[in-house]
């Protein structure tokens, strides 16, 4: 897979990033944003267990949504890495392992997204909890999966903060990029402590978010990278392939 990214033109490979990070976006906010706040009632084990079994269908679809944005994930990073390894490829590899401990949450996630409604469906492995104990731990598990999806945006914070610094010193991309991601970054690793974070999204993180990732993803699908000056960048670190 590697190799044949980086057969691939730069500007191909940015319009294909973009392309990926706004699908990872959708898919992932739809699952696990959009679809839980609709169903999950805060603090109401029995309304949420309702909502859920009410509506299975949402409840499957977002597992799916969430978990198809794991693959994009993967292969935005991949992609932003084959782009900004000549500006710094230690940095840009260390870049990738963060985001893929990142994508192994969210991996994780959408399993723990799935345990609520097997819970509530029952089965003999569960005939002897009352259905009050079921739906309090089809709760816990929903917890569960927002602690490993605040866990997921710290790791994802990190990337970004190094991405950014990247498209900083690249030659190829518009500085202002990377200035706007690695402030959204550290806006995400605020949720090493929740709170902080919850207590910070609406506005700051919010805004954060949207100023650092949706003119890069709209830069990098409209105008992709500057192909010859990446080429140059390439040439005198000893990394261009095309």
């Amino acid at each position: 897979m590697m190799e044949r990214i980086a057969e691939t033109s730069p500007p191909f490979k940015a319009r294909m990033a973009g392309a990926c990070q706004l699908l990872e976006a959708i898919t992932a906010t739809f699952g696990q944003v959009i679809v839980l706040d609709r169903l999950v009632v805060s603090g109401n084990a029995a309304a949420t267990a309702a909502n859920i079994l009410g509506h299975e269908r949402l409840f499957w679809l977002g597992f799916a949504s969430s978990l198809i944005g794991v693959a994009f994930h993967i292969a935005w990073v991949l992609l932003m890495y084959e782009l900004l390894k000549p500006v710094n490829r230690n940095l840009s590899l260390l870049a990738v392992l963060f985001v893929l401990v990142s994508c192994a949450m969210q991996a994780l996630t959408s399993l723990l997204y799935l345990a609520p409604l097997l819970i509530l469906q029952g089965g003999s492995s569960l005939s002897t909890f009352t259905p009050e104990q079921l739906q309090a731990l089809a709760l816990v598990f929903l917890k569960l999966n927002q602690y490993a999806f605040n866990i997921d945006l710290v790791f994802f914070g990190l990337w970004c903060v190094l991405t950014g610094y990247l498209i900083f010193r690249s030659t190829f991309l518009p500085r202002i990029l990377g200035v706007l991601l690695a402030i959204d970054g550290l806006g995400f690793v605020t949720y090493l402590y929740p709170p902080l974070a919850y207590h910070l999204f609406m506005p700051y993180l919010a805004v954060a978010s949207a100023l650092g990732e949706i003119p890069l993803e709209l830069w990098l699908i409209v105008m992709g990278v500057n192909a010859q000056r990446w080429k140059e960048q390439a040439s005198a670190s000893g990394e261009c392939r095309s």
